[in-house]
């Protein structure tokens, strides 16, 4: 994953196992910690940075579009992120890449690096010569890269923020895991940080909650049923009232008088 600084040419980039969201918000950080925040991020448009969720009837009468996890970082940090409609429209970068696959490829093979750590101590080496061979003087003399916030505020910025369900018995689950909330909340409804370092935390309303992770489920006590015998059908007997309302009453016939 690489950065171009599109005043000076000046190039970041890093090894990683995948282009998703944890990778871009790490390389993101280590480009923030050594130059700063951009004003602006021109990406290409896979789901680490655009949100392929169609946006719902009442988001655009709010002035509201769906954003990627990624997406609603960058905006939190005040950085705006432009999509690249094609390969071509990132010309610089896409020709940086075979400079990569090439170059630093084949003089990685002959320092004799095959793993990802190795790698990428390689290219902290191999960067700062190659940017003083591409790097060019800015139209401006004025950096507009922002002094970066406090490290406590760039995590919180750029961590994974999920809502999930808090149950009646205050756990949530999350992941396939589940967590016990032991600070009294009265709520509905929390939101689930994971840190780039790998930390994680619940909160509610920008308030952090203590919890733990529950290893195993507790077993519910099966109660032992009693088994009653069939009830014997009852006959009532023949002078039941029941009987008399069932049997067809009985009518003496009417007696004739003659005169």
């Amino acid at each position: 994953m690489a950065y171009i600084d599109d005043a000076r040419s000046r190039v970041y980039a890093r090894f990683y196992a995948d282009e998703g969201t944890i990778p871009a918000r790490d390389s993101f950080t280590r480009y923030v910690m050594q130059y700063g925040v951009p004003l602006a991020v021109y990406a290409d448009k896979p789901t680490t940075y655009q949100s392929p969720v169609p946006p719902t009837v009442d988001e655009p009468l709010a002035g509201v579009t769906p954003t990627s996890q990624l997406g609603r970082a960058l905006s939190a940090l005040g950085v705006a992120l432009i999509p690249a409609h094609s390969p071509q429209a990132k010309g610089r970068v896409e020709r940086l890449f075979q400079t990569v696959q090439d170059r630093v490829i084949t003089e990685r093979r002959l320092a004799d690096v095959a793993t990802l750590e190795a790698a990428n101590q390689f290219l902290e080496g191999y960067l700062p010569s190659y940017n003083q061979r591409v790097t060019v003087q800015p139209a401006q003399v004025a950096d507009l890269h922002r002094s970066r916030p406090a490290n406590r505020d760039l995590d919180r910025s750029l961590c994974i923020k999920t809502p999930r369900g808090l149950r009646r018995d205050w756990t949530v689950a999350h992941h396939g895991h589940l967590y016990q909330v032991r600070t009294h909340v009265r709520a509905t409804h929390v939101r689930v940080e994971e840190r780039v370092e790998g930390t994680m935390r619940i909160t509610h309303q920008g308030r952090p909650l203590a919890f733990h992770a529950i290893t195993s489920r507790p077993v519910k006590a099966v109660e032992a049923k009693t088994v009653h015998p069939p009830r014997r059908p009852v006959t009532p007997r023949p002078d039941h009232p029941w009987r008399r309302r069932l049997r067809p009453e009985r009518r003496t016939p009417a007696t004739v008088a003659t005169t």
